[in-house]
């Protein structure tokens, strides 16, 4: 596999780190996979093993069934938005299928029989959708969905019924934290009929001022009415970040930001354990003090890779084994050390 989406950098990449798009799509007579008993469970994978033949007309992709990975590998496949954290878990007649770039997962029995994903550095939720428009119709080509006329996809999820799309962005909104802005913008969001989510989507917890805006509802409009939406509303937030960021250099707040994001990088490159949480705020901070040129011996890239290696799979995996919290958190610091003193 190539390198991480996540250490790119895209359009409007100082604060829209990705977008996705997913398609929830359903296999014709098959029940959904809660409720679906082994049998059927295997009938779903014996007909996803025949995707990636047709898939590899666009791209080179590669099938992976979970029971036979690692938890390791998997939890790494968790930490680079492959595969949802649900399912990592239970793996039997699971698996996922993944292009060489990264751009392109097919979860196959996770809450609905496939979960078409395609992940693409800062803001191109276009593009996102045309490259999951092609995936889809060339695995449409090969089975028979569940769909219904009026109602459109059936899926398991009542929310997801219609087109089945979900498209979501990845914001790094540092700033607006920083002014005590961040609650208001992000309750705004909900009035817009978008959904706000943390670091690894639905249920999960905000690290490092990075959130998930997407939209709730997928029936009754058109994908490309919903992409529109979802844009108009990320355009307003990128703009109230832009406006806090430009608050914080002003001459009044410009030595209170200078000595926060000082301290933070005082922290990472002194620090002897650090937890993954801690981490990610700081790096968070550092990220904003490169983007506001408030600090220049610090490369962007540099901390956008180190948001992705210090998490705890990845850590393991480049350690080659498994690791007690503790034994993480001295590695977690040292690996920072090193790399930001170079």
């Amino acid at each position: 596999m190539s390198e991480s989406w996540m250490k790119k950098d895209g359009p409007e990449g100082d604060i829209v780190l990705g977008t996705r798009i997913r398609l929830a799509r359903n296999f014709a007579d098959i029940p959904f996979p809660a409720i679906a008993n082994r049998d059927q469970a295997r009938q779903v994978m014996l007909q996803a093993r025949q995707l990636p033949h047709a898939l590899n007309q666009l791209a080179g992709v590669e099938l992976y069934e979970l029971a036979e990975v690692e938890e390791l590998e998997r939890q790494i496949l968790m930490e680079k938005h492959l595969i949802s954290p649900e399912h990592t878990q239970q793996t039997s007649y699971k698996g996922v299928i993944i292009s060489e770039r990264e751009d392109i997962s097919i979860m196959i029995n996770e809450e609905d029989h496939l979960r078409i994903q395609v992940l693409f550095p800062g803001l191109q939720l276009k593009e996102a959708w045309e490259l999951a428009d092609k995936v889809d119709d060339l695995i449409e080509a090969e089975v028979k969905y569940a769909f219904d006329p009026e109602f459109g996809y059936l899926t398991a999820c009542p929310t997801n019924v219609g087109t089945g799309m979900r498209g979501s962005i990845m914001l790094h909104l540092p700033a607006l934290a920083r002014i005590n802005q961040l609650g208001n913008v992000l309750r705004s969001i909900s009035q817009f009929g978008l959904a706000v989510r943390g670091l690894y989507g639905e249920g999960s917890e905000s690290f490092g001022n990075i959130y998930q805006v997407s939209n709730q509802i997928s029936l009754g409009h058109s994908e490309l009415d919903m992409l529109e939406h979802l844009a108009r509303v990320t355009e307003q937030i990128i703009n109230s970040e832009r406006q806090a960021r430009k608050y914080l250099v002003q001459e009044q707040n410009r030595t209170a930001s200078e000595d926060q994001i000082h301290r933070a990088y005082g922290i990472l490159t002194n620090a002897r354990i650090i937890t993954t949480k801690e981490a990610l705020k700081l790096l968070s901070t550092l990220l904003l003090g490169v983007d506001l040129e408030l600090i220049v011996d610090v490369e962007r890239c540099l901390i956008k890779e180190l948001m992705v290696e210090i998490r705890d799979a990845h850590l393991q995996k480049t350690m080659g084994q498994s690791l007690p919290s503790n034994e993480l958190d001295r590695l977690r610091a040292s690996l920072i050390r090193e790399r930001l003193r170079r």
